[in-house]
């Protein structure tokens, strides 16, 4: 196999973009109290979490998703890589296997459209964004 391509200031800066997203996504600014609603949760719960631990992994998570994107991404010409690539192979990312996950997970588990919409989005401009930033910065 031969190994595309990797940025690795790339992977983490949309990385960190992917993870900033998600804290304003989840804050009350955006979509948390009604994510929260969704979900079940009351505020003492969310506030005897580890929040360092979940903060963390999710960031690990992403990083894992951001590096394999940079392979679907980079798999390619370098010249037809590009911002608006990156972002369409990033939203495509996002909506055909992220969301799509999400929503039969949630099926089975009997969660509300609403909880999908909010979580399968975030994935679809979270990935978005990422690609742009590994479609950008080749």
């Amino acid at each position: 196999m031969v190994y595309p391509f990797i940025n690795v200031w790339a992977v983490l800066v949309g990385t960190l973009a992917f993870w900033v997203l998600g804290a304003l996504w989840y804050s009350p600014v955006l979509f948390g109290k009604i994510w929260q609603k969704e979900i079940g949760f009351k505020e003492e719960e969310i506030k005897k979490a580890n929040m360092a631990m979940v903060f963390g992994l999710s960031f690990l998570l992403m990083l894992f998703m951001v590096w394999a994107l940079n392979f679907v991404i980079n798999s390619h010409k370098p010249e037809e890589v590009s911002l608006s690539k990156g972002l369409q192979y990033g939203a495509f990312t996002g909506l055909f296997f992220s969301m799509t996950s999400v929503g039969i997970n949630y099926l089975f588990q009997r969660r509300s459209v609403t909880l999908w919409l909010i979580d399968g989005f975030y994935m679809v401009i979270g990935l978005g964004i990422a690609g742009m930033t590994l479609g950008a910065w080749r």
